[in-house]
């Protein structure tokens, strides 16, 4: 592959629809091969504009105006990184000749989870947890009872486990339909699915391109209202399991095509595997590679993007911990103890120029032993603050 130079005629551009911390990193791995980045993001100065070669501020749900930047800048190569994004728009994008990562078919599919529910079980007949599609709330307590309790409520489409929650009983179903309800992107319309009392979880990232697909060791992790706040590397499986979850991953990622890192999530219960979601996009599970990969999940992803070889080393086991704003700031500032930044630890601020309590702020991470990288994670997590 020739590699140009940004800014430049010739050079090489890429298009970040969303600009948030997963963004920057793939914008940091594409400055490095002098790739050009346009950052795109609804407010300013989000995480990916401050190392990006040009920022933009649109609606990126607004068909006209996302239509019109991508034939306006005419990037190589289009990486949707969020799922509130007018998939119309993509789908006329690649119609006429751009290259949507992985493609707007696997965006359209992804980006909703009734879309990729259908799609893993009924199309490929992957085996899922039992769910239902329901758009009132005396649907809700029709699926509810007809699923059992406890069971999983979430809005078609929502990011970072906004609007997810889990109904224990038929008294909880009202708060968790008005919590979906309130929930940012789609929540027109809800899944319930049954509640798998599985061992463990896990993100499998598989990346892909027409000729190579590899896998990533599995990445367990620790979610609080559907948000993780922990994530470690690898998780203990068994030969079985593992393979079970490849098999499965390779499956989705096949079925939805072209090139990119792809976030599986699935549930172990002893050596059986459930899908159960899956971003064709890195993962904020998966930022724990930034210490445990010689490439990580955003190199991976850009390799794959580019076509190049797939091939990566594994440093060793570690943890990721996700810091979480305690207040509301227009400038926050990031407190951070000295010792998050030993030899086999270090911090990562995303620079966001918003706090609001429970926005992702940072991510702690540590190499060691798992349990080990686990627990110190965490320990720094505990001790960093923002004001």
């Amino acid at each position: 592959m020739d590699f140009t130079t940004p800014l430049g005629k010739n050079s090489t551009k890429i298009m970040l629809l969303g600009s948030g911390e997963l963004g920057k990193e793939v914008a940091l791995e594409a400055q490095r091969l002098g790739i050009e980045v346009i950052a795109v993001d609804k407010y300013e100065n989000a995480p990916a504009h401050l190392v990006a070669n040009e920022a933009v501020v649109i609606d990126m749900q607004n068909y006209d105006a996302l239509l019109a930047l991508i034939e306006q800048k005419r990037p190589d190569y289009i990486l949707p990184e969020i799922e509130a994004l007018n998939i119309d728009a993509l789908l006329a994008t690649e119609q006429k000749g751009f290259n949507v990562i992985p493609n707007a078919k696997a965006v359209n599919k992804t980006m909703n989870r009734k879309n990729i529910r259908r799609f893993a079980a009924e199309e490929l007949g992957l085996l899922t947890s039992k769910y239902r599609f329901v758009d009132s709330f005396e649907a809700l307590k029709i699926a509810a009872e007809e699923i059992g309790f406890p069971c999983v409520i979430k809005p078609v489409m929502s990011s970072s486990g906004h609007g997810q929650s889990i109904a224990k009983s038929a008294q909880e179903l009202q708060s968790s339909w008005e919590l979906a309800k309130e929930a940012r992107g789609d929540a027109s319309e809800l899944i319930v699915e049954e509640f798998v009392q599985f061992d463990y979880e896990i993100t499998l990232l598989t990346a892909r391109h027409e000729s190579q697909t590899v896998f990533c060791d599995p990445i367990g992790h620790k979610q609080q209202d559907g948000d993780y706040i922990l994530s470690w590397q690898p998780m203990p499986m068994s030969d079985t399991a593992l393979e079970k979850a490849k098999a499965m991953a390779k499956t989705v990622t096949d079925g939805l095509g072209g090139r990119g890192i792809f976030g599986v999530e699935l549930f172990i219960k002893d050596d059986e595997v459930y899908f159960s979601e899956v971003s064709p996009r890195p993962h904020d599970t998966g930022m724990v590679t930034l210490i445990t990969q010689g490439q990580s999940e955003f190199a991976l992803h850009l390799r794959a993007v580019l076509g190049l070889p797939l091939d990566f080393t594994t440093h060793g086991p570690g943890a990721s911990g996700a810091y979480k704003a305690k207040n509301e700031s227009k400038n926050p500032v990031i407190v951070v103890p000295d010792d998050a930044f030993a030899a086999d630890s270090f911090v990562r601020i995303f620079g966001k120029p918003e706090s609001h309590v429970g926005r992702r702020m940072a991510v702690t991470l540590v190499q060691d032993e798992v349990e080990k990288a686990k627990a110190r994670a965490l320990a720094i997590v505990e001790k960093m603050d923002d004001k």
